[in-house]
């Protein structure tokens, strides 16, 4: 089979593979978002134990590497608890590697929303109180937009870093880009041997977070107005 016939094979396979990596992706961003404020509003509580746990949680996720996670998430409740909840079919590996993704990436988000939020002076709420206004108002008008220019660039880190760790779904075998690239190395498709369909992989990554920097570079500088 020469490159020809190989390239309809390879690219079809390739575009089953990137939208699974970008269902995974979108998943991820939809759940650790909202996940990780919560957790930043949870250590910064004033209830110390909660704020101690959550501290505590957000040391080990952080801490530990994201493939360890992915394993012992979609592997301890079969081999340990004998209850295997993900099954051992694809949509249980994509909901395994969509649970440990939120987690690990609220985690990283967490640490970024209370840094944007510290960040804020003091004396900004301190002069909304004067003014009659209650602390909701107070965040929602005064601190909120100042709170996203602030975390938009090590947000926009960590989200084009997400794009490019959803490669790493495939130690459970979850079927992204890379999986798609690499099965025409073992004879996918009646292919054997060949490398090529991996650097077209690479293109498709550099697509993705070439996007995301314009995407994240225009918002940047529309929430200019506030330095």
């Amino acid at each position: 089979m020469d490159f020809s016939q190989q390239f309809p094979i390879v690219f079809a396979s390739l575009n089953t593979g990137f939208l699974q990596t970008l269902r995974l992706f979108a998943i991820t961003l939809i759940g650790a978002i909202p996940l990780g404020l919560l957790l930043a509003v949870a250590e910064m509580s004033s209830f110390r134990p909660l704020r101690m746990l959550i501290k505590t949680i957000v040391w080990i996720i952080r801490g530990s590497p994201l493939m360890i996670q992915l394993l012992i998430i979609f592997y301890f409740p079969g081999l340990v608890l004998k209850n295997p909840i993900w099954g051992s079919g694809e949509t249980g590996r994509f909901a395994a590697a969509s649970v440990a993704f939120v987690i690990n990436y609220a985690c990283y988000f967490c640490e970024i929303f209370r840094g944007g939020i510290q960040g804020i002076p003091v004396g900004q709420e301190e002069a909304g109180l004067v003014l009659g206004m209650k602390p909701a108002q107070i965040f929602f008008r005064v601190k909120l937009l100042q709170v996203v220019k602030a975390i938009i660039p090590p947000m926009s880190n960590e989200i084009i870093t997400l794009i490019k760790d959803t490669s790493l779904a495939r130690i459970i075998a979850l079927q992204e880009i890379i999986w798609a690239g690499q099965s025409f190395l073992k004879g996918s498709g009646g292919i054997s041997g060949a490398i090529w369909p991996l650097f077209f992989t690479g293109i498709y990554y550099l697509a993705a977070t070439g996007i995301l920097t314009i995407v994240f570079a225009k918002l940047e500088k529309k929430l200019s107005y506030f330095r």
